[in-house]
């Protein structure tokens, strides 16, 4: 689908800039291009499936996690929580300044969704080794915010809370407009559950959102905190309109990326300077359904992810008629 304005407005290119609010450029020059995104998002989703799981992990097939994790939704979803994820200064500070981000995005984010899938689907002792080399990996990173000239720690719980939080969030957001969304009652269950997901990395269970109102209370309490720095502005163009892509594959993105605006609460589009979008109508919903099947079948097609999406099937069959 041709790039639709009303949803957001046209991101910079690759080799391209454009000024910001402030007057500043706003680049993704330094970053290197997506080829291979979905090739190396189906190794890393196939990494976290095991053949032979020592049990049931953190929290199985009869959850409501494994139900909303690895969907169709799932990429509206989880671009969602970095376009959220990157508002808070000192979270996005610490990418930028410590993370191979620009060298190798794709590598980053294939890491990432090798995390969530070992920790979603893998037996406990899996994710609780991902989960230390995640912490591993955290104790170096430190420095100071460029913009708030604050401190900031990337092991620090209330960083860790805030990416933690933005992704729960954007699973119920997005389900809610794009898909069915869960009973309240499911929805609570399902923040919950993930409270897990957060204590693995050293979270306090005691500052962890457990309801869904908590959730929206929490997210609520960090708001002034959050703003739009040139680094989140740089991230996002390049998020939002990835170089290098195979051209079928950068069409479907645009649906992708227009359904991820759209899905945003109105501050956090307020802040990069995002249009809002037109009502989410029934058609178009279902020409983002369509283009969200057509990249979910170039997934499919990759070596070995039909076979671990079986297997997953499989155990949740197993488990509804135990």
């Amino acid at each position: 689908m041709p790039y639709d304005p009303r949803y957001c407005p046209r991101p910079a290119a690759a080799a391209a800039s454009r000024p910001d609010d402030r007057g500043s450029a706003v680049t993704a020059d330094s970053y290197a291009t997506a080829a291979g995104l979905v090739e190396r998002s189906a190794s890393a989703y196939i990494s976290g499936i095991p053949d032979n799981p020592a049990d049931d992990g953190f929290f199985g097939p009869a959850s409501i996690t494994w139900r909303v994790s690895g969907g169709l939704i799932s990429p509206v979803a989880g671009l969602r929580s970095l376009i959220l994820q990157a508002l808070h200064p000192l979270a996005m500070a610490g990418v930028d300044q410590h993370s191979g981000w620009k060298q190798d995005p794709v590598g980053r984010l294939a890491a990432t969704s090798a995390y969530v899938s070992t920790v979603t689907f893998g037996d406990r002792a899996t994710a609780e080794r991902a989960a230390a080399v995640v912490w591993r990996i955290h104790e170096h990173v430190t420095g100071t915010d460029t913009v708030t000239g604050r401190r900031y720690a990337a092991g620090d719980p209330a960083l860790l809370l805030w990416v933690h939080a933005a992704l729960v969030e954007s699973d119920l957001a997005v389900r809610s407009l794009l898909a069915t969304p869960l009973t309240p009652a499911d929805g609570d269950r399902y923040v919950a559950e993930m409270v897990v997901a957060a204590t693995l990395v050293g979270v306090p269970r005691a500052m962890v959102p457990a309801t869904a109102a908590e959730l929206d209370s929490y997210i609520c309490s960090v708001r002034p905190e959050l703003q739009c720095t040139p680094a989140a502005k740089e991230s996002m163009a390049y998020l939002l309109d990835p170089p290098g892509l195979d051209e079928d594959i950068a069409d479907i993105w645009q649906d992708v990326r227009d359904a991820a605006i759209t899905c945003l609460p109105d501050w956090a589009r307020e802040m990069y300077g995002y249009h809002a979008p037109e009502p989410l109508t029934p058609a178009r919903r279902t020409e983002i359904r369509q283009a969200l099947g057509i990249l979910d079948a170039a997934f499919l097609g990759e070596p070995g992810v039909l076979e671990a999406r079986q297997r997953i099937t499989a155990r949740m069959r197993a488990a509804q008629s135990a």
